[in-house]
C-alpha cells in the first residue's frame, strides 16, 4: 500500500533552516508529481511547492519562493523540501502529498520558528 513517512521537523529560530524529507513506498514514485502542503494553526491546509516526476516543473507559493526549495530522488524514492530563512509564519504541519490517481498524504511533521 502506498506510505508516505515525513521527517526532518523541529524547533528552529527565525532565520534558520531545516530540510524535510518524506520517503515514499507502494507505488512507482518516479511516475507522479509530488507536493509538500503545510497547515498553520486554525489555518487550512496550504500548497507550499509541487515537483513533476521529471523535476523539470516547480510550483511554489508566493510566501516561500526565494526560500524553499522542493526536489527528489527518484531512485531513492525521497521528497524533500528544503527552507532557508525560515519566518515564525512558516510554523505548521508540514504534509507530504502523492499525486496519484487518488491523492495520499503523509502523517506529517511539525515545523515550529521561534521569533
Amino acid at each position: 500500500q502506498v506510505k508516505l513517512v515525513e521527517s526532518g521537523g523541529g524547533l528552529v529560530q527565525a532565520g534558520g533552516s531545516l530540510r524535510l524529507s518524506c520517503v515514499a513506498s507502494g507505488f512507482t514514485f518516479g511516475w507522479w508529481r509530488m507536493s509538500w502542503y503545510r497547515q498553520a494553526p486554525g489555518k487550512e491546509r496550504e500548497l507550499v511547492a509541487d515537483i513533476n516526476s521529471n523535476s523539470d516543473i516547480f510550483n511554489y507559493a508566493d510566501s516561500v519562493r526565494g526560500r524553499f526549495t522542493i526536489s527528489r530522488d527518484n531512485t531513492e524514492n525521497i521528497l524533500y523540501l528544503q527552507m532557508n530563512a525560515l519566518r515564525p509564519e512558516d510554523t505548521g504541519v508540514y504534509y507530504c502529498r502523492a499525486d496519484l490517481r487518488i491523492p495520499y498524504w503523509g502523517q506529517g511533521t511539525q515545523v515550529t520558528v521561534s521569533s
